[in-house]
This record gives C-alpha cells, structure tokens and sequence, in this order.
C-alpha cells in the first residue's frame, strides 16, 4: 500500500533517486537563488540588459542600504509586524476555545457548526474580493491595518479551528473527567488541564498563520494602500517607477521581506515538528 523505503529498492533506483534529488533541490532554489543574486546587482546591469551575466559590480551595500535608508521598507516592515502579530494572537486564542468546545463537549449540532468553520476554507477568496472590499468601506475600516487584522483573523480561524479541534479531540479524555470529578469549574480546566497540553498544536498554528498572514499580497493589495498601512508584501512593488522596474531593489526587498518567517520558523522548529506529529503515531 504505501511505497517502499528507498533503501530497500534495487541499486539502479537508488542510484537514480540520488541523482535526481540534487537536481530537484537546484531547480527548487533557483528562483530564490536568482532572486539573491540580482539583489546585489548593480542598476547599470539591468538599463543594459545584463540580467543573467556576472554582476558588473558588487552592489549588494549600495541596494540595500537603499531599502532600508531610502525608502519606505522600516515602515512597510512595522506594518507588516503590526498586522501579523495581532492576526496571529487572535486566531489562536479564539481557534483555541471553539477547538475545546468542538472537540470536548457534545451537543446537538456540534458537527455541524464544525462543518462551518471547515467549509469556509473552501472559498476561493477571489470571489469575496468585491463584497470584503465594500464592507471594509462601509465600516470605515478600508485602508488600515485593523481591517487586514479583523479580515485575516475571521479567514484563519476556521482552519486553526479544524487544527485545534482535532488535535483536542487526540488528548485522553479521562484528564477531563478525572478533573471534573475533582470539581473543578471548566474554564480552569480548559486554563490548566487544556492549555499546557496544547503548547505544540498552538505553536504549530502561529507558525502556519504567521506565514500565511505575512506572505499575503493579494489583500494587501485590495484592501489598502499607501505606506501608511500596506504591508511589506504590497509596499516592494513601491520600488517599480512608472517607466521601469528597479528589479535590484525588489530583489532586496524581498531578501528581507522573507527573513521574519524563516526566522519565525527557526526558532518555533522543534513545537512546529511537535505539533504536527503529536498523536499521528499511538
């Protein structure tokens, strides 16, 4: 049923896989490979058309420091952090609490209400690209950063739900009954028997949502503009002049842009892992 490991195939596919896994790795990493490389070109480069050739010159100090020192990047990354964190803390906490009603209590009902959080997750979010955007005008809230958060957490929460849900339900429900026959109210159970056991699957949500949430440009581009409240997603395209497209510094942008969830998921690795595999095994 499922596929034999690579070690127990004959020598000829062996041989094959090796060689066709670095080659998968290269053709994977190229674009991000070209993309650090035009970010250390010079400008002369590309007005010439030397887009795949030896850089001319290192460039790298100059077109950074252009990001960072010349333009509005510092305030499209503080943007982005003001949007991201927020987004991620409310979809925790709220996909935290509908995933311990969901999965601990039962009710008439409940599977249904569980279908709603999932099936929201099967619309495409082009199509409610017109009535979000008109929503967000009437509320007051198009062009700001609590609009995207509000957007963002109501999409989210409801595959953070699904993750929560199920990942409650794979806890051994005798902790539950062992501390309601103690007498101990819900919310402490939910506060102190729940929560410390749900440290990984939260941790592998905020991971899931920082990067979705951070990498998002489509709404960024709906739902605001200006550097006054895009995120740094819509803010690089800021860097294309009307005539010419200054690929070295949305090169560099995007270095940087990219930095905060690589970074994010280094330092939550070992909850992420933990998170995800918890319970796949008995």
């Amino acid at each position: 049923m499922f596929p034999r490991p690579i070690e127990q195939t004959s020598r000829p596919w062996q041989l094959t896989y090796q060689s066709l896994l670095p080659l998968a790795l290269i053709m994977w990493l190229l674009p991000l490979l070209a993309v650090a490389f035009f970010s250390i070109k010079p400008d002369v480069d590309f007005t010439t058309g030397n887009y795949w050739g030896w850089p001319s010159a290192f460039a790298g100090f100059e077109n950074y420091g252009k990001v960072f020192f010349q333009s509005d990047m510092p305030r499209y990354l503080l943007n982005s952090v003001l949007i991201t964190v927020p987004t991620v803390i409310g979809c925790v906490v709220l996909s935290s609490m509908t995933g311990f009603a969901l999965g601990i209590y039962k009710f008439r009902g409940n599977l249904w209400i569980f279908f709603l959080f999932v099936a929201g997750n099967f619309v495409p979010f082009q199509i409610l690209m017109v009535p979000v955007r008109d929503l967000t005008l009437d509320m007051g809230l198009y062009n700001t950063k609590l609009g995207l958060v509000l957007f963002h957490v109501a999409f989210q929460t409801g595959f953070c739900t699904l993750f929560m849900r199920n990942f409650i339900r794979a806890l051994p429900y005798e902790l539950i009954e062992a501390a309601r026959v103690e007498g101990v109210a819900e919310w402490r159970i939910f506060w102190y028997v729940v929560i410390p056991l749900m440290k990984p699957a939260m941790a592998a949500a905020a991971v899931l949502v920082f990067t979705f949430v951070w990498n998002d440009y489509f709404w960024a581009v709906v739902l605001t503009q200006g550097a006054e409240s895009q995120p740094v997603t819509a803010g690089i395209t800021s860097f294309n002049a009307q005539y010419r497209a200054a690929y070295h510094l949305m090169s560099a942008g995007s270095i940087v842009a990219a930095l905060p969830p690589v970074a994010m998921f280094f330092l939550m690795q070992r909850h992420f892992i933990a998170g995800l595999t918890l319970g796949a095994v008995k």
